[in-house]
């Protein structure tokens, strides 16, 4: 049983850390685009963000996408001893909040930097939409 519960954690660990994936390309989209690209982006609109503001005018915000996530194993079993039975079981759960928290650094209305940390994954999606052109435009 206990080369199972190994076995589990590993599996798990694996598939979490092969998801977690940030590409450059999505870090570099963002640098040098104006603050209302990200204030109409309809991915960072969904999430919290928790701004701060540092001494220098450097704002920093960061939009923190998560999830709680539990997973519990168990085992039941039963023993006959003469005209007993016998029943016994465990069960083991865990519990935690998978979090990727999209920080953008801003300075004069201009993203600076686009760090994504915590257990992130970066495709085209987070990159800045054209439907901050169409809205400019109009």
């Amino acid at each position: 049983m206990h080369l199972f519960r190994i076995f589990t954690i590993v599996a798990v660990v694996v598939a979490i850390t092969g998801c977690a994936t940030v590409r450059q390309q999505d870090l570099d989209s963002w640098v040098g685009m104006p603050v209302e690209a990200l204030d109409t982006h309809s991915l960072f609109l969904t999430v919290p963000m928790f701004r701060t503001r540092t001494e220098s005018g450097i704002e920093i915000r960061n939009y923190a996408n998560g999830r709680d996530v539990t997973q519990c194993f168990g085992n039941a079993g039963a023993n006959t001893f003469g005209n007993y039975v016998t029943a016994n079981a465990f069960s083991t759960c865990s519990s935690g909040r998978i979090v990727c928290n999209n920080i953008f650094y801003i300075k004069d209305g201009k993203i600076i930097e686009y760090a994504p940390t915590g257990r992130c994954y970066t495709d085209a999606s987070v990159q800045p939409q054209a439907r901050y052109e169409r809205i400019k435009s109009q």
